[in-house]
Parts: structure tokens; C-alpha cells; sequence
């Protein structure tokens, strides 16, 4: 049987698009280097051109580390991304009361939000372990 994937090349391209900022890289699991890359704006805009050829091996990567289920990492991503500061991504897994919080403060002052970029990857994968 072939494992379904759970993050999606193209989905890497779009988010490597505001890669100096590493967004790409905080999607397919590697939080310290996104940070660095947030930091420095992709390594001075080296680092975000090199990542143009290293997102296929990281999907790879990303799919065998996350497990696949019930809830999408991409839609999950792009709610983070774009409506995170509003708790978008937060709804999506049901977390309603801290989406709530999300929504008034403003993604918790931007450091949940920073919290979010770090761990949704493993959020979503035991929410679909569990079923």
C-alpha cells in the first residue's frame, strides 16, 4: 500500500515564494533553520535560492516524518500563513478555544503565532494518529 503524502511540492514552491522569510521551511518540518532564514532573510538571499532545488528532497523528507490523515497539512498551512494571527489554521483542528484567544489577541501577541510556525506539523500529526 502507498503511504499517502502529506505535504506537496507545489505547496513548498508557493510558500518558498516568501522563503526569505522561511516559510517553506518552516512547513516541511525544520523550524531552527526556518528561523535562521527569517532572521538572516534566507541567508542574505543565498539560502533562499539554494532551497529553489532542495524542496523536492525535503517533501520527500516531510512525508515520511508526518502522518497523513483526517486533517491536511497544506490546508493547515495556508491558514497558519495567511489567517494565523486569526486563528484560522487553530479552527481548522478544532482547537476552538485557543482560536478564540488567537482571534482577540491577535495570534497571542504573535508569539503563539511563532509558536504555531514551530510545532503545527506535529499538532496535526497526533490529531490524525488519533484518528
Amino acid at each position: 500500500m502507498i503511504k499517502k503524502g502529506t505535504h506537496s511540492v507545489s505547496m513548498g514552491y508557493i510558500l518558498w515564494i516568501f522563503g526569505f522569510l522561511g516559510v517553506h521551511r518552516f512547513y516541511y518540518g525544520k523550524p531552527v533553520t526556518g528561523t535562521i532564514w527569517f532572521c538572516t532573510l534566507g541567508l542574505l538571499g543565498i539560502g533562499w535560492i539554494i532551497d529553489l532545488f532542495l524542496i523536492p528532497g525535503m517533501d520527500r523528507e516531510a512525508d515520511l516524518r508526518f502522518t497523513p490523515g483526517l486533517l491536511d497539512y497544506n490546508a493547515a498551512w495556508l491558514l497558519l500563513v495567511f489567517l494565523g494571527i486569526f486563528g484560522g489554521h487553530r479552527m481548522y483542528m478544532g482547537k476552538w478555544l485557543t482560536a478564540i484567544l488567537w482571534f482577540c489577541t491577535g495570534g497571542l501577541f504573535l508569539l503563539g503565532y511563532l509558536y504555531d510556525l514551530w510545532t503545527l506539523n506535529t499538532q496535526l500529526t497526533e490529531i490524525n494518529q488519533q484518528g
